[in-house]
């Protein structure tokens, strides 16, 4: 167990941790987005359900009523 006493650093801060300095540049803070977000807006999921209720009906009709 670490304790921060007044003579002794603490121990989880490395002195790498501390250095600001602006020489590298950031990293980057925006990830890629892939294909699960795009599944995720509403107006595509929109348009795969009325493609899917079309299929589903075809389908019902092909196999009950012909």
């Amino acid at each position: 167990m670490l304790l921060d006493l007044p003579g002794r650093p603490c121990a989880m801060i490395a002195p790498e941790m501390l250095e600001t300095s602006r020489d590298r540049a950031p990293a980057p803070t925006e990830e890629p987005r892939g294909c699960l977000f795009a599944l995720s807006q509403p107006p595509l999921m929109i348009f795969l359900a009325v493609i899917g209720c079309l299929l589903l009906m075809a389908s019902v009709h092909d196999l009950f009523l012909l």
